[in-house]
């Protein structure tokens, strides 16, 4: 992919498009929010990673102004701002995902694929709903029958995944490597851990279970 980098931190934005290089795609760079305009404006791009936090114009003002002159490029904002305002305010001016500093390359990775096979399908799911379970990717909020579910942000990466594969049973392997983005079983309980917290909160209090232990397989979520 033909990635567009603003991040004004010159020795991050270095670091991050050499390991993106190493990755197979082709890097260019803009230090500010006004070159990142300009830039972004002068040619085409398949994602842009941009920062928010930046001087001359910041990532949300730019971000904006690509929408409003019709750019649809998939943008993902890197910041170290990362309560659930400063999240959905970058996703209401337009951002595709928000990807909160320090962050894991692999994360990095993974989410930028994802943009661009969003791209590619045409259009970019916003709410997911199994049953009486709605998910909210903009809010990143969580309800069961109207009532608002709290999860951690691994729990919701988790549930995110699970509402994809619904009605699928999806291995501890799957998980590993989708959720937790490990390439090898580090041989310990903590995705058994996960799926019982996150049962605890989407199934208690409610008539029915959604979420299930599938014996030999893994778990599955039933609408």
């Amino acid at each position: 992919m033909r990635i567009l980098i603003v991040e004004d931190d010159l020795e991050a934005a270095e670091a991050m498009a050499r390991g993106l290089t190493e990755a197979g795609h082709d890097c260019v760079r803009a230090p500010d929010g006004e070159a990142g305009l300009t830039t972004a404006r002068g040619a085409e791009f398949d994602v842009m990673i941009v920062d928010r936090m930046m001087p001359k114009m910041n990532g949300v003002q730019l971000v904006e102004s690509l929408r409003r002159e019709g750019d649809r490029t998939p943008v993902l904002f890197l910041s170290a701002l990362g309560e659930v305002g400063d999240r959905v305010d970058g996703l209401q001016a337009g951002a595709d995902d928000y990807l909160v500093k320090p962050y894991a390359f692999a994360e990095l990775i993974a989410r930028i694929e994802a943009l661009a096979r969003r791209r590619e399908t045409g259009s970019v799911q916003t709410l997911l709903k199994v049953g009486e379970l709605e998910m909210d990717l903009i809010a990143r909020t969580v309800h069961r029958q109207g009532k608002e579910i709290d999860l951690q942000p691994r729990e919701f990466q988790l549930l995110e995944f699970m509402m994809r594969h619904a009605g699928q049973s999806v291995t501890r392997t799957m998980l590993l490597e989708k959720v937790w983005h490990y390439h090898f079983d580090p041989q310990t309980n903590v995705i058994d851990v996960h799926v019982s917290r996150l049962r605890s909160k989407i199934d208690k209090g409610f008539d029915r279970p959604m979420l299930q232990t599938v014996r030999g397989a893994g778990y599955r979520l039933d609408a």
